[in-house]
């Protein structure tokens, strides 16, 4: 029997929107979803979660040298960020009353 893999075909979270991280180093920074790993409810975020890989030379075209990237967090540590909502005028009373109904 092949071992099943559990895939949550829920995720909210699209490529290209804005999410803020909740918890671990990054908290609170905000920034745009690069890619979405729904396998592993993983999410690459921009600027969010960077380390260093030493990397080797491959050539003479290809120096080596120390490169930062972004690497996957978990779904469970970001939310997504809200677009800004529109705010509606508040219903002022009528001149003379009181505003409230009788």
């Amino acid at each position: 029997m092949p071992s099943a893999i559990p895939i949550s075909n829920g995720m909210k979270i699209k490529k290209g929107q804005n999410v803020k991280i909740i918890t671990g180093k990054d908290k609170g920074k905000t920034g745009k979803v690069l890619r979405v790993i729904p396998r592993n409810n993983l999410v690459v975020v921009e600027g969010i979660n960077i380390v260093k890989k030493h990397q080797k030379s491959k050539g003479q075209q290809q120096g080596g040298g120390i490169i930062e990237k972004p690497m996957p967090v978990h779904i469970s540590n970001i939310k997504l960020e809200q677009e800004s909502k529109k705010i509606y005028p508040v219903a002022q009373p009528k001149a003379g009353g009181t505003g409230a109904k009788k």
